[in-house]
């Protein structure tokens, strides 16, 4: 599967999105964080483990710039900065958490294998969700 840890950036895909971003230019950042968003959306059959993965870390992005939000991974995450992220993706964010946590999901099948697993990656994914619910004001 290649994770080592619940945490947003603790999978091979994850921390390859996180790399990827930091191979664009600044001012495409932020539409890669959306486009990540929006894939798992516009998925209606089964939703591939590496959308999701990549979705989550993009969640994270947006929920570390919430107030309070738990910051982004030193290690695995993006090395460089994320520019400002639209508020609008706070809610596009949420959704994809929803859908990568429900049915027909392959990260959430593969988190219910692994036992004990699930209930650490879904608190990962609530210490997120908690975040991005946070009033911006």
């Amino acid at each position: 599967m290649g994770t080592w840890d619940a945490t947003p950036f603790g999978n091979d895909t994850a921390a390859d999105f996180a790399g990827d971003l930091d191979d664009l230019a600044l001012d495409e950042r932020p539409a890669a964080v959306r486009e990540a968003l929006e894939a798992v959306l516009r998925e209606t059959d089964y939703l591939d483990r590496s959308e999701g993965d990549t979705a989550v870390a993009a969640a994270a992005l947006v929920a570390a710039q919430c107030p309070g939000g738990p910051p982004a991974d030193p290690i695995y995450g993006p090395e460089q900065p994320v520019p400002d992220l639209p508020d609008d993706l706070r809610t596009l964010a949420l959704a994809a958490l929803d859908r990568v946590a429900g049915p027909n999901s392959e990260s959430q099948d593969l988190w219910a294998e692994a036992g004990d697993g699930l209930q650490e990656w879904h608190a990962e994914l609530d210490k997120l969700r908690k975040a991005l619910k946070t009033d911006p004001n």
